[in-house]
């Protein structure tokens, strides 16, 4: 008895620890509408199935058969537009998403990273991103050197990945590779990989099928998609599942696949590739001689054989051995991962100063752009601004210049940014690596240093020069009004380009919005007059609290302006409360403006999150 209690402990540690098994029975895979409403399409039609440790197993099939989406369905990595049911099972035991993303990984068909880090940087950062925060930092060299060697980047550590438009940037095959090297970081149980050849010469294609049986070698399960692999490919793969229609064409061993299409009538050619002649003869829409579609025929023959039967066999067994090792399963089996919210904070906030920081000709750019602006507006107003008729109109036209260039030109610049970042960000998103608050959080203090210094620089240029009052108190309290400004103004910019599915689409919405905003500002417009049904406008524009808090620094105090004036019958005013007045604009909204600002400034920042984390979870 003891002996046979010894025996049965081990095994059971080998499937909670150690090697594991991935099956699937009655899985099916829908496409939804848009509203999660109705089914669009059936993509894969109840299948089973099972991918063993130590076999490379393909997925191969004509394109649109559904390869991609049987994979992703099993690894967990579809969106909200997809609906599933099926049993998915790791060593008999129901697993879920939560599992799946913390003990598989998924390098997906096409290949997305910031262009601007290095390779080692990359793999530096989704270590710090993957890896529990207990693993030590030699640990983790010493693991990224070691991936670097096997997949040949090694001389490769220091170059920019590039976007394939720039000079010394990695080649196709290598982002492959390094992709591959990204997803072998936590040493996943289960690895999935959706088309690893696409793109590749045959021997860089073939090296990636040998590290992915070197892979599986060590008791790890692979499965891949692959479209249309070359014979020696081919030959590699120790298991197939031919997919056909969304359903099983045969799964089983590639000797097998070649016998059981044989006795189906459908022999292949000598030298012939074999994974050619299975995709062709169970192409959509070939028929035989009968006119019967070839693809369903197989199929229904299959689901009967004796080689469908072997699978049942392995589904059977794993479910009487998840009965026996439960209990230790729910203690081994699942790990959690620790929050680390200030640690994957700072990791992506490096990330995307990396990225402003690799292309300053931009930021050159921008200074220059805001110190030519700021010389020429500041210079139109030199000796303009007078304690007279006509400086009170040229100071209202220094201040709208101060805002509005702080408003629309940084609204408008970020409606790209959340946009172009988006496809990574589903991807990680999706993969579990952070939440989207704390991307979305990373990213904002990343324009941080940029919305100071922009603001600062333009507004010291155009007030000095414009001759603005001249006390360090209310130059200090504009620097912070102007900041405020730039600020909300980046927050709208960022609600606008989450809400929308495009940049056209936001931007159309954004300029009969900003309209709006700017006759509201109170230059243009009496705020008194305005109708009823416009008039709460002005409680959120940011646009009029930033004119009335600046305008309330400059008039506050000012008394005695000079009625000296070439027309007599104009009305004279000589106190700045009454310039205030004449905008109808309050001295003691100056403190309740700038808090207005900073709620704005909340509010549009957390609308812009909730609409990115919806996007993420819709396709």
């Amino acid at each position: 008895m003891s002996v046979l209690k010894d025996e049965r402990s081990a095994e059971e540690d080998a499937v909670c620890l150690g090697d594991v098994t991935l099956s699937w029975r009655n899985l099916s895979v829908y496409a939804m509408d848009r509203g999660r409403r109705n089914i669009c399409k059936q993509l894969i039609n109840n299948v089973k199935g099972a991918a063993k440790p130590g076999d490379l197993t393909a997925i191969i099939g004509a394109s649109g058969a559904g390869k991609s989406s049987l994979m992703a369905a099993l690894a967990f990595r579809v969106g909200s537009e997809y609906l599933i049911h099926g049993d998915i099972r790791v060593n008999g035991m129901p697993v879920d998403s939560s599992y799946m993303m913390q003990n598989s990984g998924y390098m997906h068909q096409e290949d997305i990273f910031v262009a601007a880090m290095t390779v080692i940087e990359h793999l530096w950062f989704m270590a710090r991103m993957k890896l529990n925060g207990n693993v030590r930092v030699l640990d983790i060299g010493r693991k990224i050197d070691d991936l670097l060697k096997d997949v040949g980047l090694t001389s490769r550590r220091d170059v920019r990945i590039g976007s394939g438009i720039d000079d010394k940037v990695l080649s196709g095959g290598e982002r492959k590779r390094l992709s591959f090297a990204t997803e072998l970081l936590t040493d996943p149980k289960i690895l999935f990989l959706d088309e690893p050849t696409t793109g590749q010469d045959s021997h860089s294609a073939n090296c990636l099928i040998a590290q992915l049986k070197s892979f599986a070698a060590k008791g790890r399960t692979v499965l891949c998609t692959i479209h249309q692999p070359s014979s020696v490919i081919f030959g590699s793969f120790d298991r197939i599942i031919l997919i056909a229609e969304g359903r099983v064409a045969f799964a089983g061993r590639i000797d097998q696949a070649v016998e059981f299409f044989a006795s189906q009538g459908y022999e292949c050619p000598r030298k012939y590739n074999p994974a050619d002649f299975l995709v062709a003869i169970v192409a959509t829409g070939s028929k035989n001689e009968n006119g019967e579609e070839v693809a369903r025929n197989i199929c229904d023959v299959f689901s009967t054989s004796k080689i469908c039967n072997e699978i049942d066999r392995i589904l059977e067994n794993k479910q009487i051995e998840s009965h026996r090792s439960k209990l230790l399963f729910d203690a081994k089996f699942i790990t959690t991962k620790e929050a680390r919210y200030c640690s994957r904070l700072y990791w992506l906030i490096y990330r995307d100063f990396l990225q402003v920081s690799r292309d300053p000709s931009i930021q050159i750019i921008r200074i220059l752009q805001k110190v030519s602006v700021a010389a020429i507006a500041g210079l139109c107003f030199v000796g303009a601004v007078n304690f007279d008729q006509l400086g009170i109109q040229a100071t209202q036209g220094v201040l709208f210049i101060l805002v509005s260039e702080n408003a629309f030109f940084p609204m408008y610049a970020t409606l790209a940014l959340i946009p172009q970042e988006l496809p990574l960000l589903r991807r990680e998103y999706r993969a579990g690596m952070y939440p989207v608050h704390l991307y979305y959080t990373a990213r904002i203090l990343s324009l941080i240093p940029g919305l100071i210094i922009e603001p600062i620089l333009f507004a010291t240029i155009v007030y000095w020069l414009a001759g603005l009052r001249d006390d360090a108190e209310t130059f200090g309290l504009t620097l912070l009004v102007l900041l405020l400004t730039i600020n909300v103004s980046t927050a709208c910019g960022c609600f606008f380009s989450t809400a929308f599915e495009s940049v056209p689409l936001a931007m159309a919405y954004l300029i009969p919005f900003d309209y709006i905003l700017m006759i509201t500002m109170g230059p243009f417009l009496k705020l008194g007059s305005l109708p009823v049904y416009v008039r709460w406008v002005k409680y959120i524009s940011w646009l009029l609290h930033s004119s009335e808090a600046l305008s309330i620094l400059q008039w506050t105090g000012v008394h005695n302006i000079s009625c000296e004036t070439t027309d007599s019958e104009l009305p004279c005013i000589t106190e700045g409360i009454d310039v205030l007045h004449r905008y109808d604009f309050d001295e003691t909204n100056f403190w309740i403006d700038m808090l207005s600002m900073v709620v704005i400034y909340f509010v549009f920042h957390i609308l812009a999150c909730v609409c990115l984390w919806n996007r993420c979870k819709s396709k």
